[in-house]
Formats: C-alpha cells, sequence, structure tokens
C-alpha cells in the first residue's frame, strides 16, 4: 500500500550538506571554547536543532554560549550554503514519482524554514516543496523528540499510522518511531552509519533510487 504522507528530513535526504553544516559547527563550538572536531559534530549533533545542541553543550561544558548563539549559527550556516549545495542524486526524480502518484508529502527539518529555502533554492527543488515546510522552531521539542513529525501530519492532515519518514539521522529516525511513523533510513552518504539507523528502527537504504520501490510506487511511474 502506498504511504498516506512522505515526511522528508532536508540535511543529508534532500540536500548534500552534512558535511559543510558539521564542519562549521565544529570550527563554531571550537572558537566559542567547546573543542570538537567534524567526526565528533557528525557523530553527537547530526540530526538535532541549532537550539537543543546549544542545551547539551552547555549541559556538559558548563559553558554560557550566549543568548544569540543560536541566531549567530543560523546566520554563519545559511551564507554558507547560498553559496551552494548539491541535491541528493536522484532525489528530484523521487519527488516526482510521489507526485505523478499522488502522493502527498513534505518537509520536517531540525533546521530553520529560511535555512531551507536557500538549500533547496539553490538545488531547483523549491518550486517542488515550497509550501510544505516544517521547522523544528515550530514546536516546543526537536529531534529525536516525535513533535515535529506529529505537527507536520497533522498539518498535512493526515493520521501518524499511514506516514513515511525518509532520515538519515538516528536522532530522526527515533523520532519517527516515537510518532508511530515507518522510518526508511538513508545511508547513501559514506559516513552515515546505515547499522545504527537500522538499529533506530528503519528500513534502509543506500541509493535514493530504491526509495520509490520501498514505498510502494509502481515503477510505471517513474
Amino acid at each position: 500500500m502506498l504511504p498516506d504522507l512522505v515526511i522528508f528530513d532536508c540535511d543529508g535526504v534532500l540536500v548534500d550538506t552534512e558535511k559543510r553544516s558539521n564542519e562549521m559547527l565544529a570550527d563554531v563550538l571550537t572558537r566559542d571554547g567547546f573543542p570538537m572536531t567534524y567526526a565528533e559534530s557528525r557523530r553527537t549533533f547530526t540530526g538535532r536543532s541549532a537550539a537543543s545542541i546549544q542545551k547539551m553543550v552547555e549541559a556538559q561544558s558548563g559553558l554560557d554560549l550566549g543568548a544569540d548563539w543560536v541566531d549567530r549559527l543560523h546566520s554563519e550556516t545559511e551564507a554558507i550554503f547560498a553559496q551552494g549545495v548539491p541535491a541528493i542524486p536522484g532525489v528530484h526524480a523521487q519527488i516526482e514519482r510521489l507526485h505523478a502518484a499522488g502522493v502527498p508529502f513534505c518537509v520536517a527539518s531540525s533546521g530553520l524554514v529560511s535555512k531551507m529555502r536557500i538549500t533547496l533554492g539553490v538545488t531547483g527543488l523549491l518550486p517542488l516543496l515550497g509550501d510544505v515546510l516544517f521547522s523544528a522552531s515550530m514546536v516546543e521539542n526537536g529531534k529525536p523528540a516525535p513533535d515535529l513529525f506529529l505537527h507536520a501530519a497533522r498539518s498535512m492532515g493526515h493520521e501518524p499510522a499511514g506516514c513515511v519518514v525518509v532520515e538519515d539521522s538516528v536522532p530522526g529516525v527515533l523520532a519517527a518511531v516515537a510518532a508511530g511513523m515507518r522510518a526508511v533510513g538513508y545511508a547513501g552518504d559514506p559516513e552515515t552509519s546505515a547499522e545504527a539507523l537500522r538499529a533506530a528502527g528503519a528500513d534502509v537504504i543506500h541509493d535514493m533510487a530504491a526509495l520509490g520501490g520501498m514505498l510502494g510506487l509502481s515503477p510505471a511511474a517513474a
């Protein structure tokens, strides 16, 4: 059976931003007194909102990053991404397949809507997704809490049981499972652990071209 709604994460699922964003996050945290490598950032913070990252760092270190830290991080991130980022290979075709099959879809990301508009804009995906963007800033708790996915499903008019979430992070998969939704874990990035996504509760794909089959789309819809 086709899903009632497909919910895409943005970074690492629609746009290839994980390396750049974690390099920058590691640099920012190191500069602010919390030494961090790219690998540590990728392992610890992928899939989490800036607000939750600030809380984690301050709780662990005792630092006060400042009331404007999230805004500063967002500003630096958006400036870098405006210079250009690639789309995840094959994702444009999969979104078009969903559209052709009449399956609703949306985006639910830990990032701000303004950042999504930049990254989706420079990759050419925004015309397909521009009016169905949901951000962790819209809910009380970010991933791995289910709030964002539940908000997206409710806003789109669908029950959680009929929704499928496409994620590349463990917090995202955990959020989908907690929301009562099926999770598809995209492990196309060599630094993404397919085993960790599977252990968190996802059905794993390594190539975005496999998504349509995982969702039950007919090959004729390609």
